[in-house]
């Protein structure tokens, strides 16, 4: 909601701007999708990397009684 009151200040102070800035967005986001796609990689790889380590804790630890 933010963004779109902002967009609509901007449409009212420099529409070009604003215009250009809208048919931009999507390209933006169609490039910077593989990043994003990267990242959630990245975090899913490291949080395997974790379990693997902690697995050891886990199973020694056992269940209270």
């Amino acid at each position: 909601m933010v963004g779109f009151l902002l967009w609509l200040l901007l449409l009212v102070f420099c529409w070009p701007l604003a215009l250009l800035a809208l048919v931009l967005y999507p390209i933006v986001w169609l490039l910077l999708l593989p990043l994003r796609l990267l990242g959630i990689t990245v975090t899913a790889v490291f949080a395997f990397l974790g379990a693997l380590l902690m697995l050891p804790a886990r199973v020694l630890r056992g269940r209270p009684a």
